[in-house]
């Protein structure tokens, strides 16, 4: 059975060309989310989709981009649809990865997009090393300045407040603040001081 699966981003958008190329095709069921972006990937109509969908059958989708804006998302799916025994099928790309041209195809996109994932990977870690060389804080902005710590090791040794007080103070939870101070050189201060 050919089950189709139609997208719209936005509601202005029109289902119609799109339908109309599937119930051409010969699909029985068609399945649609209107305005929804194709980078969600939890989507309502897709989900039954591909709940309905049963070993032999074939998931067809006018565009590639109508099922998945990410390669990685479009691999995702039609590598379960294939070992769940179930074909794919896009009308405008004319892909069928029922065919054995049609797999190789999706499986040299897979290895593409693996690739690309891999140079970006490597890119992100050259440049955190680079940034991290530079003496570039990497990560979130520290809710506490070192100024900030030495004040909260100063108030907490001399008793004018407890940890807690000054983790109020600082607007901070008290884990924090003890990783804070370990973070400037301070000895961890124990609770009960």
């Amino acid at each position: 059975m050919l089950i189709g699966y139609a997208r719209v981003s936005t509601e202005d958008q029109n289902l119609g060309l799109q339908l109309d190329a599937l119930a051409h095709a010969g699909c029985e069921k068609i399945y649609q989310d209107e305005g929804i972006s194709g980078a969600v990937t939890d989507r309502v109509a897709l989900n039954d989709a591909l709940a309905a969908l049963a070993p032999g059958d074939v998931l067809v989708t006018w565009k590639l981009d109508r099922l998945g804006r990410s390669l990685a998302h479009l691999i995702s799916i039609t590598t379960t649809l294939e070992a769940e025994g179930i074909g794919f099928r896009s009308l405008s790309e004319a892909i069928d990865t029922t065919t054995a041209s049609g797999r190789l195809l999706f499986h040299v996109m897979g290895a593409m997009a693996e690739f690309e994932r891999a140079l970006i990977s490597e890119r992100t870690r050259a440049g955190m090393a680079a940034a991290r060389a530079r003496g570039q804080h990497l990560g979130r902005e520290r809710k506490v300045t070192e100024r900030d710590a030495l004040w909260a090791h100063e108030a907490i040794v001399s008793g004018r407040l407890s940890p807690e007080e000054v983790s109020r103070t600082l607007s901070i939870s008290t884990p924090t603040l003890y990783r804070t101070l370990q973070r400037v050189g301070r000895e961890q201060i124990s609770l009960g001081s």
